[in-house]
């Protein structure tokens, strides 16, 4: 069965999606984006990234209707019958003329896509990831880099450069040499029994995971801290892990061929790993 695409208020075979090459999200990358989670067909925290979005856009001049997105992202789900699945939510300001400005009175276009998600398998979480530290820069200062903008040519070249030195992922600092997050993920390190993770102001994402993780420390009684993180100590750490909402904790075992305390995953990461899929299965279970 062809992929079935959410295209402008109407469901769509792929073969028939058609954006106009007028879109300023093609022309210069003016939108958003959102990746999610489903599981058995519920949508992971979909609501927080409704909200990470509506609010973004508001900075942008991009409007959006939560509720409407939500019922179009089930609705596309439901259209591909997918349970465990990836959902990329695109929404751009529209068409408008080949200059930089955004249009007077702009027709925000909404694509979204569901596809089957198979997780990395088991022994992938044992062995945990390696990373490289990139020559790419995140800019601290830009309010885009709070956002999740659909220019995201730096993350494109981390990840190029991440695996054309055999890496997993790509770790970004910012102009000032300080740790700030990965291509595609959200970083933590745990030293002394601490949870600590870059902060806002360090230039990385508000990611939806990298949240969930804060609160579910602090439910175990686990001290966080968000502040400005060198990476000296992260390599110094007694462990690491990065998070996104695909592939929620994966353990950082390595970073430029130099391994993470014992280089293999140890109790904390362990313990929030559980908490986050026990998370999980207990709001899906309430949404069913």
């Amino acid at each position: 069965m062809e992929q079935i695409v959410y295209l402008n208020g109407a469901l769509v075979p792929r073969s028939q999606a058609r954006i106009s090459p007028f879109d300023l999200g093609f022309l210069y990358g003016y939108g958003l984006f959102e990746t999610m989670r489903a599981y058995s067909g519920r949508i992971f925290r979909l609501e927080r990234h409704l909200e990470r979005l509506t609010n973004s856009g508001k900075l942008l001049g991009l409007s959006v209707n939560a509720a409407n997105l939500e019922k179009a992202c089930y609705d596309t789900l439901k259209a591909n019958k997918l349970d465990e699945a990836r959902i990329r939510l695109t929404v751009s300001i529209g068409e408008g003329e080949a200059i930089p400005d955004a249009p007077k009175q702009p027709k925000p276009t909404v694509f979204i896509v569901a596809s089957r998600y198979n997780p990395p398998p088991a022994e992938v979480y044992r062995k945990g990831f390696a990373a490289i530290v990139c020559s790419v820069r995140q800019n601290s200062r830009s309010p885009l880099s709070r956002l999740k903008t659909a220019n995201h040519l730096n993350n494109i070249l981390a990840r190029k450069e991440a695996k054309a030195g055999g890496a997993d992922e790509a770790l970004l600092l910012n102009e000032r040499g300080i740790l700030c997050e990965g291509s595609t993920s959200n970083i933590f390190l745990v030293s002394a029994g601490r949870l600590i993770t870059p902060s806002l102001e360090s230039g990385c994402l508000p990611g939806i995971t990298r949240q969930t993780v804060m609160e579910l420390a602090d439910r175990l009684g686990i001290k966080v801290e968000e502040r400005e993180v060198k990476l000296e100590e992260l390599l110094r750490a007694d462990e690491a892990f990065l998070t996104s909402s695909l592939i929620e904790l994966m353990p950082l075992t390595g970073v430029n061929g130099k391994p993470i305390g014992a280089g293999k995953t140890v109790k904390i990461t362990e313990g929030l790993m559980s908490a986050y899929k026990e998370a999980v299965r207990k709001e899906i279970k309430q949404g069913a």
